[in-house]
């Protein structure tokens, strides 16, 4: 029985993890999307949908929440009916893009015009459960999904798991406190997976991609200056694209790979080293 090979995208609708989804479906891989959408989005992603299914590929995606037990059921049961007998996980890619851009604390003095005229992230400062939230949303699941997929013996040998880091956490952005949390949490994560996760013959990375024009960046406070410092700082004067995280993807899922783990890779054109 010839095993077939899946990846499983948690946040694939969009961004990042829709551009993985469809380059690796045009090099043979069947796709898995478990994302969270209201349902006025449906028709432009049953659109993107439909062209990952134009390959001579399987396709299954489900419209559930991947950060609640309920909906992590429904995502196991759904995956469980799309390997059926042949099916194995090639690559987890965790590509959930849900964090808290309030500040950490109010600005002194602000007039009700600076109030009415001031984003909703900067009118109270982060809680607790924010914080808690965006870890959980942004790196912690990374664990819980990991280990649905290897308790239920779904890995292929030789797997990957691949998380999405930033330059972020590592630098104070205005209402980045709790996602630059999230992000130095995940990398801490995945070196302990990359080494606990050895003996089932399992990688871990995390990708670390320039300023990339997804929905997720344009809700950051400032993104339009971010993109056009980005341009300006960036080797190769323009954004990194969803397909160029896409591309590297792919590359790490190849056998050429297998001995990268527990890295921390960019993915920017060198952005991220000039001053």
């Amino acid at each position: 029985m010839q095993t077939s090979l899946w990846a499983v995208i948690l946040g694939g609708s969009s961004g990042m993890g829709l551009a993985t989804a469809k380059k690796l479906a045009s090099e043979g891989y069947h796709i898995f999307i478990a994302h969270r959408d209201r349902k006025a989005a449906m028709t432009t992603i049953n659109a993107e949908f439909d062209q990952i299914r134009q390959h001579s590929i399987q396709f299954a995606a489900i419209n559930a929440d991947a950060l609640s037990e309920d909906g992590q059921q429904q995502i196991m049961a759904a995956l469980q009916t799309a390997l059926g007998n042949e099916g194995k996980v090639k690559l987890l890619f965790h590509s959930i893009a849900l964090g808290n851009l309030k500040p950490l604390a109010i600005p002194p003095n602000l007039s009700e015009a600076d109030i009415d005229n001031t984003p909703l992230y900067q009118k109270e400062p982060l809680s607790h459960e924010d914080f808690n939230q965006t870890i959980y949303a942004m790196a912690t699941s990374l664990v819980t999904w990991s280990q649905l997929l290897l308790n239920g013996q779904h890995f292929a040998n030789r797997s990957r798991i691949l998380g999405m880091t930033s330059e972020g956490g590592t630098r104070a952005w205005l209402g980045y406190a709790a996602v630059g949390a999230a992000k130095a949490a995940l990398e801490s994560i995945v070196r302990a997976m990359a080494v606990e996760l050895a003996p089932h013959q399992i990688t871990t990375n995390v990708l670390n991609a320039g300023v990339t024009d997804t929905p997720a960046l344009r809700l950051i406070p400032g993104s339009d200056q971010m993109k056009s410092t980005a341009i300006q700082r960036n080797p190769f004067h323009r954004l990194t694209t969803p397909e160029d995280v896409a591309n590297v993807v792919y590359l790490l899922c190849r056998p050429e790979a297998d001995w990268i783990n527990g890295s921390i890779i960019r993915v920017d054109g060198g952005e991220q080293i000039v001053g």
